[in-house]
């Protein structure tokens, strides 16, 4: 289990994750959803600066009810760009953070992934609750406690 305090997020993290464009439509976003089993996938730019998160809750907000429409129109909602209902400026982390400090800041937000960035707000990477269990059981796999 000490191993697991000299990680960081760059051990533990996807590097060079799947993003998706401002102008994308949701249509697209959900596809990704349903191919890779995302619960949220990063928006950028074309340097790839994160500009934010489109999360399944943010697509599932697309089809809230209101005052002026009782029964959302599912083609239309599709048709509508990504920056439309996105999470703007989104918590993000590096990729030197302990994961230790990492596991926290996930139970503290009920975050389920984070984007990873460097200078610039450029993303390198995303990391999930997944990551973090896998790291914790690489880094006690074969460790025992010790006898009493």
């Amino acid at each position: 289990m000490y191993e697991f305090l000299q990680y960081q997020v760059r051990d533990a993290m996807t590097v060079d994750p799947i993003a998706i464009s401002l102008k994308a439509k949701l249509r697209e976003a959900e596809e990704l959803f349903e191919i890779h089993d995302f619960n949220g996938v990063p928006v950028v730019d074309n340097q790839r600066h994160l500009l934010g998160m489109l999360t399944k809750f943010d697509l599932l907000n697309a089809f809230r009810f209101d005052a002026h429409t009782l029964v959302p129109h599912y083609e239309d909602i599709m048709e509508q760009l990504v920056e439309t209902v996105m999470t703007r400026d989104p918590i993000t982390v590096t990729p030197q953070l302990p994961l230790s400090r990492l596991l926290q800041k996930l139970v503290e937000t009920r975050s389920k992934s984070l984007p990873v960035v460097e200078e610039g707000h450029r993303l390198v990477g995303i990391i999930s609750r997944q990551d973090v269990l896998k790291a914790l059981r690489r880094t006690t796999v074969g460790c025992e406690a010790p006898a009493s």
